[in-house]
Formats: structure tokens, C-alpha cells, sequence
């Protein structure tokens, strides 16, 4: 396996494993928020008209590419030092 090859495999696995913790980060983070927006002692309509499963996926979704950017940031900053 030559340099490049490697190099290559380890950019996308960090770009795959920054993006699955975005995933679930930015999902957990999602899903709590809609809980405590239920529990509060004043619910806003917004709160109650916003599918829970929804706004969860949305919150993955700004995960994933949340994480993919970090990790193509932190690929892009190692690549300038060398």
C-alpha cells in the first residue's frame, strides 16, 4: 500500500468516524430539546406543533455535516503544517 493510499483512507475514516458522533451528538441534543420543551412549565405552540422525530433528524443531519466539516478542517490544518 503506497502513501497516498494510506493517507486517503485515513482522511475518510476520520471524516466517517467525526460524522457518525455528529450524528449522535447532534441527534441526543435534538431529542433532549424537544423533551424539555414538552416539560416546561409554559408550552409554546411552537414546541407543540414540532414532530419530536422531526427536529431529531434535523439535528443529525446538522451533526453530520458539522462533523464531516471538522473532520475535513482538521485533515486541511495537519495538511498546511507538513
Amino acid at each position: 500500500m503506497d502513501r497516498k493510499s494510506r493517507k486517503t483512507q485515513r482522511l475518510l475514516l476520520l471524516v466517517v468516524s467525526c460524522s457518525i458522533t455528529g450524528v449522535i451528538l447532534g441527534g441526543t441534543a435534538s431529542w433532549a430539546e424537544s423533551n424539555l420543551c414538552l416539560q416546561d412549565n409554559k408550552v409554546t405552540s411552537d414546541c407543540v406543533t414540532q414532530d419530536p422525530i422531526e427536529k431529531t433528524i434535523q439535528g443529525m443531519s446538522t451533526g453530520l455535516l458539522a462533523g464531516a466539516g471538522a473532520a475535513f478542517g482538521a485533515a486541511w490544518q495537519l495538511r498546511h503544517e507538513d
